[in-house]
C-alpha cells in the first residue's frame, strides 16, 4: 500500500492526475448515460447513441490513461505511434463489446460481464501503451502487484455493475463512477508495480514527443466535451420538440384545458378553453387567479345559477375546487352547458378541463320528452284497450247471451245450424279479444301470476276436454296421457297453465286433418338442481320448416299468409304462451317438419303442494229457499239487461233491473235481495261507488252481507282488484257463459252464507 501511495503522491504530478480523474469520470458517466438512453430509443437513434457512447467511452479511457502517463516522473518520455494507436484500438474494441452485451442482454449478470470485458480491454490498452513508451531506463515489473492492480480494477468495476441498480440518473452515474474507480485502481496500482533502472534506451524511428501527445490528448478531451455537448443539445431540442408536440395535442383537444399552479394562478390554456368560454377569452392572462376568472364571468352574467347569490356561489365553487378532484355541470348564459372537471397534480397545481355538453343536454331533454310522450302514448293505448274491451264486450255479450238463450227454445234444424254459426263466431271473437288484452297486460308488466295449489291432472284433463269434441268431429284420434308421477297437486297459476295448454291443443286440432293429437304430461329433466314438468302436444298435422320455427313465436306470425286465410287466428296465441311460460320460469319450444306433424314442449318447474283438506259443503241457498231467488240487476245498457233477463228466465228468479248505481243503492235500502248483479261503468253512480255504499249501508244497519257479483265488461286485472276492494264477492266478465251466470245466481247465496258462518 505504501508503494502505491508513494507512486501516486511522488511519482505523478498531481495536476496531471487530477486532469486524468476528471477526464475519465466525465467520459465514463457521459458514455453510460448515452448507452442507457440508447436502450430506450427507436432503432436508428439507438444505433447512433450507442456508437457515440462507445466513442466517448473509448476516448475517455485512452485520454485518462495517457494524461496520467504525462504526469509520470521521468526525464523524457516519447511515444511509439504504432503501439499507441494499437492501444487505442484495443480499448475501443473492448468498450464496443461491453456496450453490445449491455444493450442486448438485461440483468445484473450481463452488466457485470460487460464491465469485466471493458476493464480487460483497459488492462490490455494499459500494458500495450506502456510497451510503446520510450523511457530513460529499463522497466522491471512486480508481477504480483501488477496482477493485483488488474484483478482489483476488474473486480471493482464488475461489482459496481452487478450490485448498483444501473437504472435512472443516479443509478447510471453511480455505476459509471465505480467503473472509473476501477480504471484508476488498475492504472495506478500497475504503475506502482513498475520500476525503472537507468539506462540509455534509443528512441524508435516513429515516435512522438510529450508535447505532441499533450496536443493529441487535448484534442481528445475537446472531442469528448463536444460529443457530450451535442448530445445535450439534441436532448434539449428533443424535449423542446416533444413539448411542442404536446402543445399541439393540447390545442387540438376537443375539450378546453387550463393549468393553474400551486397558488391557483393561470399558467397555460389551450384554444378550446377560450372557445368554450368566449366571454372570458379576451380577459385571460397568465398569472391571474381562478377566483379572478370566475368573478369576470359573474360580471358578464355568465353563470345562470349564480344570479342573486353571487357571493355564496363563489364560495361554493371555490370549495368544490379545493377538493382533491371534482366534476360539476354549469349552466352558462345562452342556454349553454359546460362540464367542468378539476384535478390536482402531485405538485399542488390544478388541471381544469371544460367540456361543452350543450348538445348532450339538449339530446337528453329531447329523449326525456320522447320518453314522456311514449309513456303518455302507452297510457293512452292502455286506456284505449280498456275502453275497447268494454265497448266490444258489451255488444258481444248480447250476441253470445241471446244465442245461448235461443238454444233452449224450439228451433228447426236450419235455425240450429245458424245458431251454431253465431255461437262459433262469438266464441272466436271472444278468444281474439282475450288474446289482445293478454298481450297488452304482458307488455305493460301488469299481468301477475297466481300462486295456489291445484290438481294438475284435473287441470290438464279439463284443458284437453274442450277440444276433444272438435277432434272427434274431424275424425282424428285424441289422446291424453298423464304419468302417475305427474298426476298430483302442485303450486302455480292453473288458469294461465290451462291457457297455454288449450292454445297448444287448439292449434294441434286446427292444423291436423287426419291422424292423431296427443297431450302428454310427465316429469321433465332436472334443470339447475330443480325438478321440472314436461308437457308435450304432438300432432300429425301440416307441420312447418326451420325458417318458420324461428318466427313462429313472434307476435302476429303464422306459418304463412295462407294459414291465416284458411284457418284464421290472430297469431298472438303462441307469443303469449311463450311469455307466460317464461313468467313461470319455464320455456316453450317446438320441433316440426313440413307434412310430418309438430311437437310443442312446455317445461316448467315442479313445485309440489299438499292437497287441501276436504271442504264441508253446506246446503246450497237454493235448496233452503221456498221461494224464487230475488236478484237485483244494475246495468245502464238495455241489451245487457235483456240478455240477463232471458238467461235468468230459465230458472225461478225474481229479477229487478235498474239503470245505474244510485237506483241500485236505493233498491237495496228499500228491499231485500238474495244476489246483486252490478255493472262497473254506469252514469250517475258507477258500480264501484254503489258497491261501497251498499256495504256501508249493511254495516250501519247490521244487515247480513248480500252476495254481489260484478257483472262487467271491464276484465283487466286492475278492474278485478278494484271490484274486490270495493266489496264485490265475484267478478264475471262479459261476455259470460249463461250456465256460469245461472250457477252463480242459484248457488252463491247459500255458499257465501255458509262460508261467512264458518
Amino acid at each position: 500500500m505504501d508503494r502505491i501511495l508513494y507512486c501516486i503522491a511522488f511519482q505523478h504530478d498531481w495536476r496531471w492526475t487530477t486532469a486524468a480523474v476528471v477526464a475519465g469520470v466525465f467520459a465514463m458517466c457521459t458514455a453510460s448515460h448515452l448507452l442507457a438512453r440508447a436502450r430506450a430509443s427507436h432503432r436508428a437513434l439507438h444505433r447512433a447513441r450507442a456508437a457515440l457512447g462507445v466513442l466517448i467511452g473509448g476516448l475517455g479511457v485512452f485520454a485518462a490513461h495517457f494524461i496520467a502517463i504525462q504526469g509520470y516522473d521521468a526525464a523524457e518520455i516519447r511515444y511509439d505511434i504504432g503501439l499507441t494507436l494499437a492501444s487505442a484500438g484495443v480499448v475501443f474494441i473492448s468498450v464496443a463489446a461491453a456496450a453490445m452485451v449491455a444493450l442486448t442482454r438485461d440483468g445484473p449478470v450481463y452488466r457485470g460481464l460487460a464491465a469485466a470485458l471493458c476493464l480487460s480491454g483497459v488492462a490490455a490498452m494499459h500494458f500495450l501503451g506502456l510497451a510503446g513508451l520510450t523511457l530513460p531506463g529499463e522497466i522491471h515489473w512486480d508481477l504480483g502487484l501488477a496482477a493485483t492492480g488488474v484483478g482489483g480494477g476488474i473486480a471493482i468495476a464488475t461489482a459496481g455493475a452487478v450490485f448498483l441498480p444501473g437504472r435512472g440518473r443516479f443509478g447510471v452515474t453511480a455505476a459509471a463512477a465505480v467503473a472509473a474507480l476501477g480504471v484508476f485502481v488498475l492504472h495506478y496500482v500497475t504503475m506502482a508495480a513498475m520500476t525503472l533502472e537507468p539506462a540509455v534506451i534509443p528512441a524508435g524511428e516513429w515516435t512522438m514527443s510529450s508535447e505532441a501527445m499533450t496536443l493529441v490528448l487535448a484534442l481528445a478531451c475537446l472531442a469528448i466535451v463536444a460529443a457530450a455537448g451535442l448530445e445535450i443539445l439534441a436532448g434539449w431540442r428533443g424535449r423542446g420538440g416533444a413539448l411542442a408536440h404536446i402543445r399541439e395535442a393540447i390545442d387540438a383537444m376537443p375539450d378546453g384545458l387550463a393549468f393553474f399552479d400551486a397558488d391557483d394562478r393561470l399558467v397555460l390554456w389551450n384554444n378550446r378553453y377560450a372557445e368554450v368560454n368566449p366571454e372570458l377569452s379576451s380577459n385571460l392572462q397568465r398569472g391571474m387567479t381562478f377566483r379572478q376568472i370566475i368573478q369576470i364571468g359573474l360580471s358578464e352574467g355568465l353563470y345562470a345559477d349564480a344570479k342573486g347569490r353571487e357571493a355564496e356561489w363563489i364560495e361554493e365553487r371555490m370549495a368544490a375546487r379545493a377538493a382533491l378532484s371534482s366534476t360539476m355541470e354549469q349552466h352558462i348564459a345562452g342556454d349553454r352547458w359546460l362540464r367542468v372537471s378539476d384535478r390536482r397534480t402531485a405538485a399542488g397545481g390544478i388541471v381544469t378541463v371544460c367540456t361543452d355538453i350543450t348538445e348532450l343536454k339538449h339530446d337528453a331533454q329531447a329523449l326525456a320528452e320522447a320518453r314522456d310522450a311514449a309513456q303518455a302514448a302507452n297510457s293512452a293505448k292502455s286506456q284505449f284497450l280498456a275502453n275497447m274491451s268494454h265497448e266490444i264486450r258489451t255488444p258481444l255479450n248480447g250476441v253470445i247471451g241471446v244465442a245461448q238463450a235461443l238454444t233452449n227454445t224450439d228451433l228447426n234444424p236450419m235455425q240450429k245450424e245458424m245458431l251454431g254459426l253465431i255461437q262459433s263466431s262469438g266464441q272466436t271473437l271472444q278468444v281474439l279479444l282475450s288474446d289482445i288484452l293478454d298481450l297488452a297486460r304482458v307488455e305493460s308488466g301488469r299481468l301477475e301470476l297466481a300462486d295456489e295449489a291445484f290438481d294438475l291432472g284435473r287441470a290438464v284433463r279439463e284443458a284437453a276436454q274442450l277440444y276433444e269434441a272438435s277432434a272427434r268431429d274431424k275424425g282424428i284420434q285424441f289422446f291424453v296421457e298423464i304419468d302417475p308421477a305427474a298426476d298430483r297437486w302442485i303450486a302455480g297459476d292453473v288458469v294461465r297453465l290451462k291457457q297455454i295448454l288449450t292454445n297448444l291443443v287448439s292449434n294441434a286440432v286446427k292444423f291436423t286433418s287426419e291422424g292423431f293429437v296427443c297431450l302428454t304430461v310427465a316429469p321433465g329433466p332436472t334443470l339447475q338442481g330443480r325438478a321440472t314438468l314436461r308437457f308435450s302436444v304432438e300432432d300429425t298435422g301440416i307441420g312447418f320448416d326451420a325458417d318458420t320455427r324461428e318466427r313462429l313465436f313472434s307476435r302476429f306470425e303464422q306459418a304463412d299468409g295462407a294459414i291465416t286465410r284458411k284457418f284464421g287466428g290472430s297469431g298472438l296465441g303462441l307469443a303469449i304462451s311463450r311469455q307466460l311460460a317464461e313468467m313461470m320460469d319455464g320455456q316453450l319450444d317446438c320441433e316440426s317438419e313440413p307434412g310430418g306433424g309438430s311437437a310443442f314442449m312446455l317445461t316448467i318447474p315442479l313445485r309440489p303442494a299438499e292437497a287441501p283438506g276436504a271442504a264441508v259443503i253446506a246446503p246450497s241457498g237454493l235448496a233452503t229457499l221456498d221461494r224464487p231467488v230475488r236478484v237485483l240487476l244494475a246495468d245502464d245498457h238495455p241489451v245487457n239487461r235483456k240478455v240477463v233477463e232471458m238467461i235468468l228466465g230459465q230458472a225461478e228468479v225474481e229479477l229487478t233491473s235498474v239503470d245505474d248505481g244510485a237506483e241500485a243503492l236505493e233498491a237495496v235500502r228499500n228491499g231485500d235481495y238474495d244476489v246483486i248483479l252490478m255493472d262497473m261503468q254506469m252514469p250517475v253512480m258507477d258500480g264501484l261507488t254503489a258497491t261501497r255504499e251498499i256495504r256501508l249501508h249493511e254495516a250501519a244497519m247490521g244487515l247480513p252481507r248480500t252476495p254481489l257479483v260484478m257483472l262487467t265488461a271491464n276484465a283487466l286485472s286492475e278492474h278485478i282488484a278494484a271490484a274486490e276492494a270495493a266489496g264485490a264477492d265475484r267478478h264475471l266478465a262479459k261476455p259470460f257463459d249463461a250456465a256460469e251466470l245461472l250457477e252463480l245466481v242459484l248457488t252463491l247465496p247459500g255458499s257465501l252464507g255458509a262460508s261467512m258462518a264458518a
